[in-house]
């Protein structure tokens, strides 16, 4: 117990690939260590990629319809079920792993036929469906692209 917490309030600053960022300290915990400033940026993460799921398709649906667009924003919002697939992984989450090209319903080639969809698909809810899949794919490709910075 006196070591737990010995070990609460020493400070030490974090290595980040092979440098030292002075101004990121880290705080060591019984638990581990946690980088306040990254933790900050991984609460913004975290923001900025559900706004895209939920917020951003709202804005979708509406400059494709302006008249029904509440009904397309549902549409849209719907189209989060792709994420189902990650119930087959193992484990089901795993912070850091890149869902695309993971997951079957994230594999390159559900996002050609997602993409040949939103292009081709004549009907008016399916092609939103596509574009929503399309729109869900880039929203998880940037969160790739952020997380391996």
């Amino acid at each position: 117990m006196k070591r737990k917490k010995q070990a609460i309030g020493r400070m030490k600053i974090m290595r980040l690939n092979d440098k030292t960022i002075a101004d990121l300290v880290t705080v060591q915990t019984a638990y581990g260590l946690y980088s306040l400033r990254l933790t900050a940026y991984k609460m913004f993460q975290t923001i900025v990629h559900y706004s895209m799921h939920i917020l951003v398709v709202g804005l979708i649906a509406y400059f494709y319809d302006r008249k029904n667009w509440k009904k397309y924003w549902l549409i849209l919002i719907a189209t989060m079920l792709v994420d189902a697939d990650h119930l087959f992984a193992d484990p089901i989450f795993k912070a850091g792993r890149c869902s695309i090209g993971f997951h079957p319903l994230h594999s390159y080639y559900a996002v050609a036929v997602y993409f040949i969809g939103a292009i081709f698909v004549k009907q008016k809810i399916l092609r939103l469906i596509f574009i929503g899949l399309l729109f869900h794919m880039f929203t998880d490709y940037l969160d790739c692209l952020w997380s391996n910075l």
